[in-house]
């Protein structure tokens, strides 16, 4: 048991994604989207690179590629449920949490401004950017949030999430060689990354501009 457990947390880089997931199958990748979305520890998680790779295992035949889209959807639907169960339930008590390993409150406080941004929104959008996807749906339920509501953003953005990601990672799979699908990975999955460092750069130069003026 420990060994797995260090196996997995050894593999969890972009290089060694393919590897973990020949290890764990549709059962560690199922673990991984579930806790990513559904517990507030897991906003360290590979989510995008994870499908992307998963994706290319399943155009090399190793990996159904509709049942793990189906199983993975249950699963990132799942956890969005659960982590606004979470909210729900704890309330803005979180905030008063102190940091540890596995929970920062900056990532809490970033996701609440998100969330007052785009509300409801947040539960789709925020699939596609990495930690704010593992506190959207429980601010949605410190807020909250209609829950027919939160489900209807919740099973459209966990389906689009599991789907387009799978997808890119099959379509690369099938017309590269392994060598470059892994730079190619790496370069997806630190997009959303490279999106929010030039928006926050860009809203905090306008401001500055705008204090001079």
């Amino acid at each position: 048991m420990i060994e797995a457990i260090e196996f997995f947390f050894t593999h969890l880089s972009t290089q060694n994604l393919d590897q973990l997931i020949s290890w764990g199958g549709l059962t560690v990748l199922t673990v991984i989207v579930f806790s990513e979305t559904g517990l507030l520890v897991g906003f360290f998680l590979p989510g995008d690179s994870l499908l992307v790779t998963a994706g290319v295992i399943a155009a090399r035949g190793h990996l159904d590629l509709a049942t793990m889209i189906v199983v993975l959807c249950l699963a990132a639907v799942i956890g969005d449920a659960v982590g606004y169960s979470l909210g729900y339930k704890i309330g803005p008590k979180i905030f008063t949490r102190e940091d540890s390993m596995f929970f920062k409150k900056s990532h809490l406080i970033k996701t609440k401004e998100f969330y007052e941004k785009y509300g409801g929104k947040t539960i789709i959008l925020a699939r596609f950017v990495p930690i704010i996807r593992t506190f959207a749906p429980f601010i949605a339920g410190v807020a909250q949030m209609n829950y027919s509501k939160f489900a209807l953003y919740n099973i459209t953005g966990g389906i689009s999430w599991i789907t387009s990601m799978s997808m890119i990672g099959y379509y690369i799979g099938n017309r590269f060689p392994l060598k470059i699908v892994i730079p190619i990975v790496i370069f997806i999955s630190i997009l959303p990354i490279i999106y929010e460092f030039l928006k926050a750069w860009f809203e905090k130069k306008t401001v500055k501009q705008g204090e001079e003026n």
